[in-house]
């Protein structure tokens, strides 16, 4: 059943109050920073427009998006949806199941491939694309080229993977600049270990593939000539998640292999170790103390990936498992990145909180992924077992490394909102999305499909519902109907979805256009618990500010009940905003249709609000 379109929102409440006259010249205006927002796309999804969805279907069953499909007018809908950063999921040439033997590229063995389509994250060639994803594989990296043109026309900035900690099972490197090598092509596999070895190795020992678990078979069960439970590598390699097994377990990154970065199996390291003074430097520091060090190979060799894809105009990079490497090979890496390009954006999985700042502060990273801290609060909160009370703690807690948290509601790993696993309601999501997009002054990130809720329902082969199929050919329903034929208009959208999407669109382009929100952060929430009637755990309340905007955020995460309050900003806030006694006229900026007032008596201020379930107002003082 469609819910109401008031059930449908939630409350930000965004009181915009100008302190000052606005004496600031326009130049002075133009250079105050604004938030940035990624887009994740998975390249190979987006433009598909096949609706078999045949589980374990082939390319020609369920087709695939192309470059191409990244048209002019694509890219343009997308800038306007709020959108600064656009990160192609799966553009580096992986391992795959189909026949490219034409275009001098190796078959892939599918025992040691997950899915049709392959991870995007057991990278065999760092030097190319995907070829599934050109018209013409022979000019596959011509045509992403004209992507990242076409992109930056649209006024968006270009994000890749690089996959550091580990590469496919069988990389080989078919269009590598000259005196570039493969990675292990010159390793001593008589060694378990050396400082130069990009792998590490099991002598005397062969690859064994995994005993399949749970009912999988590869290519589910179709018998193919490579799929014969047999795939050679001797001597076996240390798999990509760290197991030393010959023969790893089904649970393994099987179809990876782990890259050497000079720390020996015990543990210890063969590089210099970075002195704790060089937390406080910068880039050009770090850049600087390793120009006379003796350094791994592979770490010359992911040097050299990343700075060959800046020069083909690539603006940054989304470094998968950063933490499974050495912190000190990210301080070269980066380093060597900022100084080809002081702006490039650097992005990292990192999921254990203990290591976050040494990551950003040694590491050299822009942002890491706020998972484990803001991620996991919202989501429980959003499930309904969950308090609103637990978000201003972790904001607390993150208050020196804010900016360098980028927050998200979907990515490629985690379960679609929209999904019965996790809130099996889209618009569940608006709270959340609010209070991510606006508690800090870190980048917000949304993924492809998430604008109009997609649920992840299709069981695609590989892996179960829930997420978007990473590993095969699938067509993605709802975002299809947006797609509309390559239109790229929503003309198949319900009205629900061209609502959701509407306010998305409404809240990103909010946030990138907002200097308080990358201003000063006070919660409010606590003292309203304390002084309010009717607010609880299921309201959330804090206030952003810069010199020129004033903001007060209000969510009510109940999908199902009002609120009526007298909201109240302490007089802390009112003495540091150089508020005066009296009564200010709000009208709405989110949807341009309510006005409300904000009282200031003796030092306090108060806002009468009646908040809908899931309502949203952006109230701006007149």
């Amino acid at each position: 059943m469609k819910r109401p379109l008031f059930l449908s929102a939630i409350i930000l409440i965004g009181i915009i109050i100008s302190c000052q006259p606005k004496a600031k010249s326009e130049e002075m205006q133009s250079t105050v920073k604004r938030k940035a927002v990624v887009y994740q796309v998975f390249t190979r999804l987006f433009g598909n427009t096949n609706t078999n969805n045949k589980p374990w279907g082939t390319l020609e069953e369920n087709g695939v998006g192309k470059f191409a499909d990244f048209t002019d007018k694509a890219l343009l809908e997308i800038k306007a949806l709020g959108v600064t950063h656009i990160w192609y999921t799966g553009v580096p040439h992986h391992a795959v199941i189909g026949d490219y033997t034409a275009y001098g590229i190796s078959n892939d063995d599918p025992d040691v491939v997950k899915g049709r389509a392959g991870s995007p994250y057991a990278v065999k060639d760092y030097y190319n694309v995907n070829p599934d994803l050109a018209i013409d594989p022979n000019n596959r990296l011509q045509e992403f080229k004209d992507l990242i043109e076409r992109s930056h026309k649209a006024g968006l900035k270009v994000l890749i993977d690089i996959v550091p900690n580990h590469v496919a099972r069988d990389y080989k490197g078919l269009t590598n600049p000259k005196g570039v090598s493969d990675f292990g092509a010159e390793d001593d596999t008589t060694l378990v270990y050396h400082v130069n070895n990009n792998f590490y190795y099991l002598p005397g020992e062969r690859f064994e593939v995994p005993d399949w678990e749970g009912g999988y078979l590869p290519l589910g069960g179709e018998n193919t000539l490579l799929s014969n439970g047999k795939f050679e590598e001797n001597p076996a390699k240390w798999t990509g998640n760290g197991s030393r097994l010959a023969k790893p377990n089904f649970n393994d990154w099987y179809e990876t292999v782990k890259v050497n970065y000079g720390v020996r199996p015990d543990g210890t390291k063969d590089f210099a170790e970075l002195p704790e003074a060089y937390a406080k430097e910068d880039y050009e520091a770090h850049h600087a103390f390793w120009k006379d060090k003796k350094l791994p190979d592979s770490w010359v060799k992911f040097r050299d990936i990343a700075l060959y894809w800046l020069d083909l105009g690539v603006d940054g990079f989304r470094f998968d498992m950063a933490e499974m490497v050495p912190v000190e090979f990210w301080s070269y890496m980066n380093s060597s990145i900022k100084m080809k390009n002081p702006d490039a954006f650097l992005l990292a999985e990192v999921y254990n909180p203990s290591l976050y700042r040494e990551y950003i502060h040694k590491g050299k990273m822009d942002y890491l992924y706020d998972k484990v801290e803001l991620y996991d609060s919202i989501k429980h909160i959003m499930k309904g077992y969950g308090w609103t009370d637990h978000i201003p703690v972790v904001q607390k807690g993150m208050a020196d490394i804010e900016h360098h948290m980028l927050h998200f509601l979907e990515n490629h790993d985690e379960q679609r909102i929209a999904s019965p696993d996790f809130a099996g309601n889209p618009q569940l999501a608006k709270p959340a999305m609010v209070v991510s997009a606006t508690i800090s002054t870190s980048p917000t990130m949304i993924y492809f499909g998430q604008e109009v809720g997609e649920p992840g329902a299709d069981d695609a082969g590989f892996g179960k519902p829930t997420r978007t199929s990473i590993f095969d050919y699938v067509g993605v329903p709802h975002h299809q109907r947006w797609v509309n034929n390559k239109k790229f208009d929503g003309g198949q959208l319900s009205e629900e979805e061209k609502e959701l999407r509407d306010f998305y669109k409404r809240l990103l382009n909010f946030t990138i256009n907002s200097e308080a929100l990358m201003g000063e952060y006070q919660e409010i929430h606590f003292f309203n618990k304390e002084h309010t009637q009717n607010y609880d755990h299921r309201v959330l309340s804090y206030v952003r500010w810069s010199a020129n905007e004033k903001l007060i955020i209000v969510s009510n995460w109940e999908g199902a009940r009002n609120y009526s309050i007298e909201l109240k900003v302490p007089g802390d806030i009112i003495e540091k905003w150089n508020l005066k006694d009296g009564i200010y006229t709000l009208e709405d900026q989110l949807y341009n249709k309510t006005q409300t007032e904000l009282k200031v008596e003796n030092g306090l201020g108060t806002v009468t609000l009646h908040l809908e379930p899931l309502e949203s107002l952006v109230l701006q003082l007149k």
